[in-house]
């Protein structure tokens, strides 16, 4: 079959000939219609995921769109890190494989899922959101966030803070629900900016960590009115750094809940369980995001693809 094959760590993908699956160990081959390529699927296949084993050669892919052998279309999760998404054919695990309804194109799925899934566990699973509560999203304005703010609306936030770099895209975020924008310029200045507009939410769901979390953190946490108001803050990504400077007294005067949401804090099986509810969603037309749909064919070509903010790009078969 073809395949994107990468075969060590920092290079591209090549569209090759690639060993075709084999039904093994309980999985099932999945014909592979649509898979999108992501800023996880891009460090795993660098082999700089924190998850990752350094096994090459490898095809890129966590997810995607295929038909299984009767037909039925699902959206499913890879079985084999080393034999992803994106190929001709590849194996999935049967008890992570959701049939599809025929209204939700195979491209948006794909598109969607995983970081619609990112959200969707940390304010569900992790920090629980209540209705009313108020949510901020640090890096709203890529795929993920912009999906974190509908998201956030969808499950009956009161009120959302979308914080990002983009101008553009915080324009758009006003049309999919963020009841206030910032604009973040990646200095200290963002500290009191985001803690004047978001004070005294309930949930921040960070997308970006490092110097920009560890200048916001404090001055947010300083400004709340209720020094023991719970406040959690739910790391997703690290965007701008792995690491921030967290002072212990600022533990000691405030309510602060710090905790990860990823692979590992949360089981696969946990964060599968979303998908229904966000394929629903995606079906009632409660949520958008923006596709560019490509031929695997040019995989390598449109790796390296810079994309207007908030937009993914999927490779079709």
């Amino acid at each position: 079959m073809k395949a994107a094959v990468v075969r060590g760590p920092q290079q591209p993908p090549r569209y090759e000939t690639f060993a075709s699956p084999e039904d093994r160990d309980g999985g099932v081959i999945v014909d592979v219609l649509a898979a999108a390529l992501s800023p996880r699927v891009r460090s795993g296949a660098a082999g700089q995921h924190y998850t990752s084993k350094g096994v090459f050669p490898l095809v890129p892919g966590l997810d995607g769109v295929g038909r299984l052998r009767d037909g039925q279309r699902v959206y499913f999760l890879a079985a084999d890190e080393a034999l992803g998404t994106m190929a001709e054919q590849t194996v999935a695990d049967p008890r992570l494989a959701l049939p599809l309804p025929d209204g939700v194109r195979s491209s948006v799925v794909a598109a969607a899922m995983i970081p619609a899934i990112s959200s969707w566990v940390a304010l569900a699973k992790r920090a629980t959101l209540q209705p009313g509560q108020s949510v901020l999203v640090l890096g709203a304005t890529g795929a993920a966030g912009q999906l974190a703010v509908q998201i956030a609306k969808y499950l009956r936030a009161g009120r959302v803070v979308a914080a990002g770099r983009n101008r553009e895209a915080l324009d758009r975020l006003q049309t999919l629900g963020a009841d206030a924008v910032v604009g973040l310029t990646g200095t200290k200045v963002d500290g009191d900016t985001v803690a004047a507009a978001a004070s005294e939410v309930d949930i921040v769901l960070d997308y970006l960590w490092g110097p920009i979390t560890t200048e916001i953190m404090p001055a947010l946490c300083r400004r709340r009115e209720a020094e023991s108001g719970a406040l959690h803050w739910v790391l997703i990504g690290s965007a701008a750094g792995d690491d921030i400077s967290l002072s212990s007294i600022l533990l000691r005067k405030r309510n602060l809940h710090v905790l990860g949401s990823g692979q590992g804090a949360t089981s696969t099986a946990d964060m599968f369980s979303v998908s229904r509810d966000v394929v629903a969603a995606f079906a009632a037309g409660a949520l958008q995001v923006q596709v560019r749909e490509v031929p695997l064919a040019d995989v390598e070509r449109q790796w390296s693809a810079q994309l207007p903010s908030g937009e993914r790009l999927v490779f079709v078969t």
